[in-house]
């Protein structure tokens, strides 16, 4: 797997999400999928990412930085949106808000098998 490659199949993984294509996500999530050290399977990372756009709309998934070096994946994601109720615990109902996450991906077989995931919930209770 050559970083070029992995970088693309990751971007290709972004416009899946951001298309809500869930018949899709199996070509890039592997079956035993972890997030946050917790073993979720792809049937929960994807009942996960279906609550996220439920209880976020306009959710969408921005690439502002991406550094590729196989087997892993390092991305910073920008968000700019309107949760609707709670949101990381914390009561935005509708307001918009913008926040990063930074994630780290680990592909097994040019799958993601684990994530690592931190969301600034201070920049939102900043803006609340």
């Amino acid at each position: 797997m050559i970083e070029v490659g992995l970088a693309g199949v990751y971007q290709d993984y972004i416009a899946c999400l951001n298309e809500q294509n869930w018949p899709m996500l199996k070509r890039f999530v592997h079956d035993e999928v972890r997030h946050n050290g917790r073993a979720v399977g792809i049937a929960g990372y994807r009942e996960m990412l279906e609550k996220d756009f439920r209880d976020i709309p306009d959710l969408y998934f921005n690439i502002q930085l991406l550094i590729s070096d196989p087997p892993f994946i390092a991305s910073r994601l920008q968000f700019d949106c309107t949760p609707r109720a709670n949101f990381l615990g914390l009561a935005v109902h509708g307001k918009r808000v913008m926040f990063t996450e930074h994630v780290f991906y680990e592909f097994r077989t040019e799958k993601i098998s684990q994530v690592w995931s931190i969301v600034d919930r201070a920049a939102i209770e900043a803006q609340l």
